[in-house]
């Protein structure tokens, strides 16, 4: 288990075979509730080569010093990341709604629009061990 952000991996090892390989990793919040993307691949047991590079977006809570972790969200495909892209460029690019300046509505009262504050952060919607 984990006690710092920098022990964190999302390497997976099966009977001694790393069968999930971390490529790369951005922290984007730190805290009881840490929230970490990773770029990692995963290994095709039939060809024993890994397969095209995926992205982890992982909720981690801090619970008596330990990082555990909470919920989870892949995306599975180049396409797919492309489309999120298109989606966060449409509602936060220039000109656009959630831009700033374009008269978006404030967060709620307590709300920093981070979720840090949520105390859960959601359901796992990614693929788990």
């Amino acid at each position: 288990m984990a006690e710092t952000i920098d022990e964190l991996t999302f390497n997976y090892e099966d009977e001694g075979r790393l069968v999930r390989k971390e490529i790369d990793r951005a922290v984007l919040s730190k805290g009881a509730w840490a929230t970490l993307m990773f770029l990692y691949q995963e290994l095709d047991r039939q060809t024993e080569q890994y397969r095209e590079p995926k992205i982890a977006i992982v909720r981690f809570k801090k619970w008596n010093g330990v990082y555990r972790k909470q919920s989870s969200f892949n995306i599975s495909s180049r396409k797919q990341a492309q489309q999120i892209l298109e989606v966060i460029e449409r509602w936060y690019g220039p000109g656009a709604a959630g831009a700033p300046g374009a008269g978006a509505a404030a967060p709620a009262a307590g709300d920093d629009g981070g979720g840090e504050g949520d105390g859960g952060g959601g359901g796992d919607a990614g693929g788990d061990e």
